[in-house]
């Protein structure tokens, strides 16, 4: 098993961060969060968790340019390290050994 375990919220944002890819920040990775998992979430609680990512090494970001859109203020960009895709993988290696010990008759046939 790995040392490095993810939250459930933290898992999610970083799936967002890899799939909006060079696209990732703030208002497009709640948009892409709340469209796919159908879930609420908040620019704080986000906020945190990227805060949180990046100071454990799964993140990193960087200022985009100024745009008169935003009234001036820079977007900032978050992509996952190389340590952030490392986890992101062995959390879904994890997560399918643990699918596929699960016997066949605890799923009930709808």
């Amino acid at each position: 098993m790995s040392r490095h375990q993810l939250g459930e919220f933290e898992e999610i944002v970083m799936l967002t961060v890899g799939i909006l890819y060079k696209e990732a920040y703030g208002v497009a990775i709640i948009d892409e969060i709340e469209t796919r998992m159908n879930r609420k979430v908040s620019i704080g609680s986000l906020q945190t968790v990227l805060r949180r990512l990046e100071g454990k090494g799964y993140l990193t970001s960087e200022f985009g340019e100024a745009t008169n859109v935003r009234g001036g203020k820079r977007k900032r960009y978050f992509s996952l390290t190389t340590l952030g895709s490392r986890v992101l993988r062995e959390t879904q290696e994890q997560r399918q050994e643990m699918f596929k010990a699960i016997p066949r008759v605890a799923f009930p046939k709808s």
